[in-house]
């Protein structure tokens, strides 16, 4: 598609300042001001994972007075609770779930199952999108959700972070405590468990980085090949013998190598011994926008123009030194029963001429599309605040959901934008909950090299997924088929997925998906795990090997050994 005319924003018309707010429309079908769908899952991590717990620097054996952690059996009253997680398409029926206050809960409940070949699964959140918690080959989850201490550890000179700790909660102590922040998710209950390991990207990312890039050590719990369970440490100091241990767990996923029972952050350039220097700072503000394009006035050729507004802005504007760094957006087209196409922005308010860059942005993705946007929301907030904002927030712990996820080095090509197009207005299906929901990339992101974690896609502009949230389990086929159908078309000219080109690079292993490993979604002959991690899946093979040898920890896409 050639480069239609935009209109040079300096002189652009601004859609935020012309237009005069409207009333917010009020449904819940909207998926509540489109949080739930946005989001929710923009930044929704595996939580399959092992999580941050608190850690020593040698096997954690539990002591003979150690209490027993409290352990839900199938009558216990908590147990319809605790035998899933935020995804209601899956429900375990484990034997026992396990709640791990401490390092050494994790070691113990680990080498109990080790000894009696039990087959166990790790949660910290519970966000995972497949089954791999609560697959029922498991009878025993290990919940690390009441492990949730944050401190700053002075000899490491990194904040500890433990696995049940919610972002939410992350942000609000070590910005209270200290005046830092971790560039992770924008769900306030995402733990930070599978969510850091995973890569963890979110508003911030583009100024900031990968929560992964910030990523000191880590304390985890690991079986020998003898079945013992033991914990240990692993860092990124080059000298560090289990380094490559840390580096398999910033981008590995969750539930491949152990239980990782702590979390140490400290930015990579962090000097001196101050607290408040070893991450970085959040803005003091920043500006909220949301503007929608109201779907009864958007023909093919209308959402054809926005569709390639916005991918051609963030193919232009996502290098390491773009003033637009700090801004990040999520562009949500919502199938078309919900009734708009909707774009939330923020950006940073102590950014050089904050506020004329949003506009700027706005206008530039509706430019030439002939559609006036409805402004739902502008206004300045402080930036604790705008982490709780509905436009980027987690969804309803209630609702079924599946989605499928790409990485884009550039602008969506003329089939993917007509194969989108095509099952966002479709006739026979009706959900308000089905979008695609694309989230602004690149920047700072791709300023790390490739092999330095474990996250390959370092020079992607773009991250998204094909996602469809409902209530009903009746609904379940027609969701699923929605999205496979959807994701399908767009990818059809590589398989049926975004495998590695010039256009895209591969999937987010944090939005699991098993169909990637299924030759009826999967035709391009690229296997799951390249799609995930590139060249980088024989290195985290070889950790594998030798961390997890005889392969205790594992799910439906687990690594394997080498």
């Amino acid at each position: 598609m050639s480069s239609p005319e935009l209109t040079p924003p300096d002189s652009a018309p601004t859609a935020l300042a012309a237009v005069p707010v409207s009333r917010r429309v009020h449904r819940r079908t909207f998926l509540s001001g489109t949080a739930a769908a946005g989001g929710a899952l923009a930044v929704t991590a595996a939580g399959l994972t092992p999580a941050v717990a608190a850690g020593t620097d040698h096997p954690a054996a539990p002591a003979a007075a150690d209490p027993e952690p409290v352990t839900v059996r199938p009558a216990d009253r908590r147990y319809a609770d605790l035998r899933r997680g935020t995804n209601q398409r899956w429900v375990g029926s484990p034997d026992r779930i396990v709640l791990a206050t401490s390092t050494a809960d994790v070691v113990r409940t680990v080498q109990q199952a080790a000894d009696s070949g039990r087959r166990l699964a790790v949660r910290s959140g519970g966000h995972c999108y497949e089954n791999f918690t609560t697959d029922q080959d498991i009878t025993v989850v290990l919940d690390l959700s009441r492990m949730d201490e944050i401190s700053y550890d002075t000899r490491r000179r990194a904040f500890s972070v433990r696995p049940g700790a919610q972002l939410g909660r992350v942000y609000d102590r070590l910005y209270k405590g200290w005046g830092v922040y971790l560039p992770a998710g924008n769900c306030p209950t995402v733990a930070a468990g599978g969510h850091i390991q995973g890569g963890g990207y979110g508003a911030m990312s583009r100024r900031d980085g990968l929560a992964v890039d910030h990523l000191y050590g880590i304390e985890v719990v690991v079986v020998d090949t003898d079945g013992t369970a033991r914990a240990v440490t692993a860092t990124r100091e080059p000298d560090d013998p289990n380094r490559e241990l840390w580096w398999a767990h910033t981008g590995g996923g969750g539930g491949n190598f152990g239980v990782v029972t702590r979390y140490w952050l400290r930015s990579p350039d962090a000097t001196g011994s101050d607290p408040a220097a070893q991450l970085p700072t959040p803005p003091r503000e920043v500006w909220l926008s949301e503007v929608a394009w109201p779907w009864e006035q958007l023909t093919e050729a209308r959402f054809t123009r926005l569709m390639w507004n916005h991918g051609d802005w963030h193919t232009r504007n996502s290098a390491p030194d773009s003033p637009y760094t700090a801004l990040f957006s999520q562009l949500k087209p919502f199938h078309k029963s919900a009734g708009a196409v909707v774009l939330d922005s923020l950006i940073d308010a102590g950014a050089p001429s904050a506020e004329r860059l949003l506009q700027n942005y706005v206008s530039e993705v509706g430019a030439g599309v002939g559609v006036t946007p409805e402004v739902r929301q502008y206004r300045r907030v402080p930036w604790l605040h705008a982490t709780q904002w509905p436009g980027f927030t987690g969804p309803d712990p209630t609702v079924r959901f599946k989605g499928k996820s790409v990485y884009a080095r550039r602008t969506y090509s003329d089939v993917q934008i007509a194969a989108a197009y095509r099952h966002l207005t479709r006739d026979d299906f009706h959900n308000p909950g089905a979008l695609l929901m694309i989230a602004s990339y690149g920047g700072n992101v791709n300023r790390v090299a490739p092999d330095d974690t474990a996250v390959p896609q370092r020079d992607s502009v773009l991250k998204y997924q094909v996602v469809s949230l409902w209530d009903d389990a009746a609904d379940d086929e027609a969701n699923i088929a929605w999205v496979r159908e959807c994701y399908r078309d767009m990818f059809a000219a590589t398989g049926g997925v975004p495998v590695p080109n010039e256009t895209n690079d591969g999937c987010f292993v944090n939005y699991a998906d098993v169909d990637l490993a299924d030759p009826r979604w999967n035709t391009s002959g690229v296997p799951w795990h390249d799609l995930y991690y590139k060249n980088g899946y024989r290195r985290l093979q070889k950790v594998k090997a030798t961390w997890d040898p005889t392969g205790f920890f594992r799910h439906a896409q687990s690594v394997r050994p080498a």
